[in-house]
């Protein structure tokens, strides 16, 4: 997701591989240890492109699960172009409708604290203020993979370009997303968190109309950021889903 590295689906990735999956976890241009676009190039379209390069280098059709921006990249990627490429489609608490009334809260939280931190404590306080639900780990060294030093202080991975682009809400969205949505032919799972102020009630119904073949799955207790909010519930749902319409070549 925006703002998200990798590592979001540590726990997720490593259940999928014990269930007989190859897993490959990677970061968004432009966020966590992935490099920073030339000339701030972040379009939707540029993501896409990066998930099909990933997915060329498998010679055989991949499962793409993404949650927010990594979602929408995975949605396009889906939608537009191979479509036979892509065996199946999970997207986490994303819909072609990317505005909800929490995306002021996220934008907010990610173009707080531009001059960074003197260390990983006052990036906890940071997080702590943000996620007021989550329990505050007791040694906030977990944090420093989504830290860089720069400066001599501490700053969150992502690339200001892309904070400044998302914050002025300049990409390229129009109708490419309900139309990618409607060319989608995977079999298609929507993992929606119950308490998600991005992925409201109403558009998990309209996206089903936009993907008739696509399954709503709720997770009780779950914001926006499902995975880390409810992980186990998170992963049991999706390896449900997965073991059903594209199980694993054992």
């Amino acid at each position: 997701g925006g703002g998200q590295t990798r590592h979001a689906w540590g726990a997720t990735a490593r259940m999928l591989a014990a269930l007989g999956y190859h897993v490959l976890s990677l970061d968004l241009r432009g966020h966590g240890d992935s490099g920073w676009a030339p000339q701030g190039d972040y379009d939707f379209s540029a993501f896409r492109d990066d998930v099909r390069a990933v997915m060329d280098g498998f010679h055989r059709p991949v499962i793409l699960v993404g949650a927010s921006l990594g979602g929408i990249a995975a949605l396009l990627a889906a939608g537009e172009g191979s479509r036979e490429k892509v065996r199946a489609l999970v997207l986490v608490d994303i819909t072609p409708k990317v505005a909800g009334p929490g995306s002021e809260r996220i934008m907010a939280f990610m173009t707080a604290n531009p001059e960074g931190f003197a260390d990983v404590h006052e990036a906890a306080d940071a997080v702590a203020g943000y996620l007021p639900h989550r329990p505050r780990p007791k040694d906030p060294a977990g944090l420093m993979k989504n830290l860089r030093s720069r400066d001599g202080r501490l700053h969150w991975h992502w690339d200001p370009s892309f904070i400044a682009r998302a914050a002025s809400n300049r990409f390229d969205v129009d109708d490419r997303l309900p139309k990618a949505a409607r060319n989608v032919i995977a079999p298609t799972l929507l993992v929606r968190g119950d308490e998600s102020e991005i992925v409201l009630p109403e558009d998990a119904e309209a996206f089903t109309t936009l993907i008739p073949q696509a399954e709503v799955v709720v997770v009780r207790g779950a914001g926006h950021m499902v995975a880390g909010d409810q992980n186990t519930v998170f992963g049991d749902a999706v390896s449900a889903y997965l073991n059903r319409v594209a199980p694993p070549d054992l």
